[in-house]
């Protein structure tokens, strides 16, 4: 018999019943790690040493669900909550516990937007996932003079490129601009923060539209077959691409078979900062939890540094502490875990967050990036005409949805404006 799913049970019929004493164990109740794999290695391995812990995944809905009806009732049994940034910035501040002094991650733009735009920790980082850059070291003797791989500016990567174009006759940038390619998330959460400081206010600023002047310098010096890449681990492999940007996941398979021959790096910076989407996790502690010492006891347990790396092994979510990684992890890990600590802990880090609210119109949202690229960049069309008239689609988007803004653009009080 499974005692967890017992235990799980037993909870929801207590809650239900309208009882309110603790458990023995801490409720822990997430949205991540819901595989069964990932599930089952959360209660063995990261948890193992925190007591009596009851770890209990689950879809949005239901998660969602059973929280509003133990905040509405004033009590219940969930100890700590697991979740993403978005799931959290939809909430109430008040409904979670200010966990000031617990800890918190290495980078102060994390713990900043984990206060929820109030004052104190709402929640605490907990882990993270994003997409970086990777090059063959056949590109590196072309960096331009003075360049710092882990501290790059737009123009630099412009002209390391170009630097590969006039000495190989070859453009060797790849972007994942096919049919399945990110290329979406590389406008809302590098280019749009990197020159605007914003993705939905700005969207037709004329910080924008240098912004895209600079895609279209980019774009010279882009392998022009991109347009059917979408896994750059590919075009790293087969020597199309030296330098490349992706999703750490798509990026992993040139680090794993030949380790030795690829490095990873940051993202670069534009005026405003170095954009990024990182996917945070955090960890909170609603206001309605049964032991608060315990919940707080499990909160600071996930911080712990050999915590994090087994959360690492069971999730593929990167740490949110400075811990130094374990060289027996597979060397894609190894390599986008060091970036992506560099690029989230760097002092002019500028997290573009994964969009939020939209609902059934996140795909609509996504797809007028994508097509402010197709006719910008490769249709060569007037920057102007086009944020113009996309402009109105957007606008549309956001009333329909009734999204709020999101980072890096400012709190909106209803749908964001598109200014």
């Amino acid at each position: 018999m499974n005692v967890k799913k017992v235990t799980g049970a037993v909870s929801a019929l207590a809650l239900a019943l309208g009882a309110t004493a603790a458990t023995a164990d801490v409720l822990f109740w997430s949205t991540q790690a819901k595989p069964v794999e990932e599930a089952q290695a959360m209660r063995e391995q990261v948890l193992a040493g925190a007591g009596g812990i009851d770890y209990q995944p689950n879809d949005g809905g239901p998660w969602l669900t059973r929280l509003n009806a133990e905040l509405q009732a004033g009590s219940g049994s969930i100890g700590v909550l697991g979740a993403l940034h978005g799931d959290f910035s939809a909430m109430d501040p008040a409904d979670l516990v200010d966990l000031d002094g617990l800890g918190a991650s290495a980078s102060a733009t994390f713990n900043n937007l984990a206060m929820l735009g109030t004052d104190s920790m709402q929640y605490i980082p907990w882990m993270q996932a994003s997409y970086i850059m990777a090059a063959s070291k056949e590109a590196l003797p072309y960096l331009p003079e003075g360049a710092d791989i882990d501290a790059l500016t737009y123009d630099q990567l412009i002209e390391w490129a170009g630097n590969i174009k006039t000495a190989t006759g070859e453009a060797k940038f790849g972007f994942p601009a096919g049919p399945k390619g990110l290329k979406h998330r590389f406008f809302q959460g590098y280019l749009y923060p990197s020159y605007t400081d914003g993705v939905v206010r700005t969207f037709a600023s004329d910080s924008a539209v240098t912004a895209w002047e600079k895609m279209r310098e980019l774009w010279a010096v882009t392998n022009p077959a991109s347009t059917n890449f979408s896994f750059l681990q590919e075009q790293l492999l087969s020597g199309d691409a030296w330098i490349a940007f992706d999703h750490t996941s798509r990026l992993a398979g040139a680090f794993n078979e030949r380790p030795d021959d690829f490095v990873a790096f940051p993202a670069p910076a534009g005026p405003t900062g170095r954009g990024f989407m990182p996917v945070i996790a955090g960890v909170a502690i609603p206001r309605t939890a049964p032991d608060m010492d315990a919940a707080k006891a499990l909160v600071q347990h996930m911080l712990k540094p050999e915590t994090q790396i087994a959360t690492l092994r069971a999730t593929n979510f990167f740490p949110v502490v400075d811990v130094a990684l374990p060289g027996d992890l597979p060397p894609a890990v190894q390599a986008a875990g060091n970036a992506v600590a560099k690029m989230s802990g760097s002092a002019d880090a500028n997290p573009g967050l994964l969009p939020a609210g939209l609902g059934s119109l996140g795909g609509e949202f996504s797809q007028l990036y994508t097509e402010t690229f197709e006719r910008i960049v490769l249709g060569g069309q007037d920057i102007r005409m086009v944020l113009d008239e996309h402009k109105v689609r957007l606008q549309a988007i956001m009333n329909d949805s009734g999204a709020p803004c999101w980072a890096p653009d400012a709190a909106s009080d209803g749908p964001c404006p598109v200014e």
